[in-house]
């Protein structure tokens, strides 16, 4: 069957598995005193930390994050001493000094933080935090705004990787969206990285935005190949209107259709692969030398609410509004208002709005689904036998699978599940076969494709 004769049953809304069960059913029942006993189970492993800050210069009307727009330092400053007091609750709540093998400044626009207090705020994570020598430091960056002081700050928190939103680099689509950025502009950061000692270069690039055409996504991915980032990643615009207010200024009329959205991403795709790139998952590329790559190779590779890593720690601890942490116990979210976020740390209290406990059937589910998501297969019955469990619960998802094999998006002898690399686009359908929270057609996710 051809792939535009699929695309009209599975362009559905399904969610993005960057945790099972998803976010959308976490519940207030996990609070402060839950997240609270789970840091003092902790293992002594080495754990990553996620800061999430929530500024951006100006608002992308494209942007589905946790974010908003300032012109003053004063919020960013009011918000660096929250994170500053959130970590020494933090440390104080796990009772001693893990060792950190990550750390993801992740946004909104991390260096919209005045450089001085980015210093301090690493500085606080390094004395209350073993941060081990080798440790990845990432940081998500806003080329238009990453000029030389943003950049020496960068080398001095010790920034191992970059990630430079792009998006488009055609001037009608960043007109319709609100970001202007030229290729120059996103080149001269990517320079000044380099030149510093940080050569872990990502870019962020999306289809499905207001007047992309096969043409113009070509054009953009050409222009970035001319950086040689070490990664790409390629997201479809997730259009959510009842979720992000904002998104309802686009013309929506000038967005493609499911069918302009697969050519858009079969495109890319063919441009970056025929210039040496590896597809790894759903929606990244990597150089084959590139750590992700590998990663994937080896099976390796894991899936969290940042994407895909090479992050193999147990244990995500989040810092900032809104930022999500994902512990062997299950998850949990911290306040998204920033008010609300603030008074709650300033009472000396874990920020913890929501979460949810994991239960056996959760961690065997969870496995299943980041194995499709990581690596396009996985044997059930392997799967459920490292968990003390066979395969049978499982087979509930068999009436699902068997219609997809009938379609040719997975190979499916009833235990070993394979999704063609022609069918990675579909892979969230596949692992939405084995979510039980999932509630088909319920308005709370974006498409598939």
């Amino acid at each position: 069957m051809y792939i535009t004769d699929l695309l009209p049953h599975y362009d559905v809304a399904v969610p993005r598995y960057t945790s099972y069960p998803t976010a959308p059913h976490f519940s207030p029942g996990i609070g402060t005193d839950a997240y609270a006993a789970w840091l003092r189970d902790l293992p002594d492993a080495p754990v990553s930390l996620y800061l999430h800050v929530p500024f951006c210069a100006e608002l992308c009307l494209f942007c589905g994050c946790h974010t908003s727009a300032t012109h003053s330092t004063a919020p960013l400053e009011a918000y660096a001493d929250t994170l500053l007091l959130e970590i020494d609750l933090l440390a104080v709540a796990i009772g001693r000094r893990l060792p950190v093998a990550h750390i993801h400044w992740g946004g909104g626009t991390p260096t919209a933080m005045p450089g001085p207090r980015m210093r301090e705020i690493m500085a606080a994570l390094r004395n209350r935090f073993d941060v081990l020598v080798d440790a990845e430091i990432a940081v998500e960056i806003d080329p238009r705004t990453c000029d030389d002081a943003v950049l020496d700050t960068l080398a001095a928190i010790g920034c191992t990787r970059a990630s430079l939103g792009v998006q488009d680099f055609d001037a009608k689509v960043q007109q319709a969206v609100n970001r202007h950025q030229s290729a120059a502009v996103t080149q001269a950061c990517a320079d000044g990285l380099r030149v510093r000692g940080i050569n872990a270069i990502n870019l962020d690039l999306i289809y499905g935005l207001p007047y992309q055409t096969v043409a113009s996504v070509t054009a953009t991915v050409e222009q970035a190949l001319a950086m040689r980032p070490e990664r790409i990643a390629v997201f479809g615009y997730a259009h959510v209107p009842w979720m992000k207010k904002h998104q309802l200024l686009l013309p929506e009329r000038e967005m493609a259709d499911i069918f302009g959205r697969w050519e858009q991403q079969a495109a890319i795709e063919r441009c970056l692969v025929a210039h040496g790139y590896v597809a790894i998952g759903l929606d990244h590329y990597a150089l084959p030398e590139d750590a992700l790559a590998c990663a994937a190779a080896d099976g390796t590779m894991r899936r969290n609410f940042q994407g895909y890593t090479t992050d193999v720690a147990p244990v995500l601890l989040g810092l900032g509004a809104s930022s999500i942490g994902a512990l062997p116990q299950g998850y949990v979210q911290n306040i998204p208002a920033i008010p609300a976020y603030r008074d709650q740390v300033r009472a000396g209290l874990l920020p913890i709005a929501r979460g949810i406990a994991l239960s056996e059937e959760d961690r065997l589910r969870r496995d299943v689904i980041e194995a499709l998501m990581c690596h396009g297969r996985v044997d059930l019955d392997a799967t459920a036998a490292r968990h003390g469990r066979t395969a049978a619960g499982l087979l509930g998802a068999a009436p699902a699978l068997d219609i997809m094999a009938q379609d040719g998006i997975v190979e499916w002898d009833g235990r070993n599940l394979l999704v063609p690399d022609a069918m990675r686009p579909f892979v969230r359908n596949v692992a939405a076969a084995f979510d039980t929270y999932f509630t088909p057609g319920a308005k709370r996710h974006a498409r598939a494709v």
